[in-house]
């Protein structure tokens, strides 16, 4: 079982200056190698306070000059976003000067507002990230390629800057579409899934419906490595747990806003945040998530675990303004702790676990 980190860099007002919550993902990346994580993600948004990390691989690219073992990863690169010919040498120098620790995440988006500024057309989203998937497999794969597509055309065309990792670093796709991730399973790469901020019921059908889509590919999803997202923290103090919460639920609300497109600013930049139709009490989000102590926690991610049999956790960090000091004691104690619990009673078989971000 891997673990990592998952670094949204949120900007919950403005007693957050952007550079404060861009050096503490930084921060945290680094107290995430100290701690013992396997990986450290970064979002990628713009143009609000949802998100501050406009280019993963720029983050991949500065971090990787911090840390020596700790594999970097996009969660996820927005495909339409970009330039594919552009983003194909990104990839290669970020793999280059991480001495190939690059953990590829895409994924095709979902905020109308961000799509508009970049002048891409949202219902397209779909059809450009399939031809943006052809693309980097045959830019990554091939010396000289060419493309032509409905959307992407590419002369024969030669990536200067390889990846170290061949034929490319591993990739990650998450999609709410079943087809995305069938393809994704189809062609050996890796899934990146989530149940939000639901609980048993929703991770259970969260693993039917992986179960269902690598069926259909004639395939067992216990052959495909994925990772799940999740909200998490173990303290006896319950104020550091409530605020922890109220960070996880003001990240959904801002994220459901945006994506079912209720967002709403004062003054161009900073969304409101407002309690939307699938909102939760802070004691729902108790009961459904891995809060409490150290021993509540290990057993509850064991419970987790058993039921959707992932093959990495992604914990969810910096949220909100959760207070980073707090945070990167968070970080040490996981790492000290609660992974060598869960991974000792996995080896061991003794705990509920019997086997070894899409949302349910």
């Amino acid at each position: 079982m891997e673990f990592g980190v998952f670094i949204l860099a949120q900007q919950r007002g403005y007693h957050q200056t952007s550079q404060q919550v861009i050096n503490n993902a930084v921060e945290q990346t680094v107290a995430a190698e100290h701690a013992g994580f396997d990986t450290a993600w970064y979002a990628e948004h713009h143009f609000n306070n949802y998100s501050l990390c406009p280019s993963p691989l720029m983050m991949v690219a500065h971090c990787a000059g911090l840390t020596r073992r700790i594999r970097l990863g996009t969660a996820v690169c927005v495909l339409p976003l970009y330039n594919p010919a552009r983003l194909l040498g990104e990839i290669g120098f970020a793999d280059t000067v991480s001495n190939g620790r690059l953990d590829l995440g895409i994924g095709s988006g979902y905020q109308k507002f961000e799509f508009d500024r970049f002048g891409v057309d949202l219902d397209h989203s779909h059809a450009l990230f399939a031809e943006f998937y052809d693309v980097l497999q045959a830019g990554m794969r091939e010396r000289i390629f060419s493309y032509s597509g409905e959307h992407l055309k590419m002369p024969p065309t030669a990536i200067a800057v390889r990846t170290v990792q061949t034929p490319m670093p591993p990739i990650w796709v998450t999609s709410g579409h079943g087809e995305t991730l069938g393809r994704a399973i189809r062609d050996n790469h890796n899934l990146f899934v989530t149940a939000l901020l639901n609980g048993l019921d929703a991770i259970k059908a969260l693993r039917e419906r992986l179960e269902e889509i690598a069926a259909k590919e004639g395939r067992s999803i216990d052959d495909t490595h994925f990772g799940f997202l999740r909200c998490a923290y173990a303290s006896d103090n319950d104020s550091e747990i409530q605020s922890y919460l109220d960070n996880a639920r003001f990240q959904r609300r801002l994220s459901e806003s945006l994506k079912f497109r209720r967002a709403q600013s004062d003054d161009g930049y900073l969304i409101k945040e407002e309690a939307g139709p699938n909102d939760m009490s802070l004691e729902t989000m108790r009961s459904n998530l891995p809060v409490g102590s150290v021993n509540q926690v290990i057993d509850r991610m064991l419970e987790e675990i058993s039921i959707l049999k992932p093959t990495h956790i992604a914990l969810q960090t910096q949220l909100g303004d959760f207070d980073q000091r707090t945070m990167l004691r968070q970080i040490e104690l996981w790492g000290s702790r609660i992974i060598p619990a869960i991974r000792k009673e996995l080896k061991s078989g003794r705990g509920k676990v019997a086997g070894e971000a899409v949302s349910a």
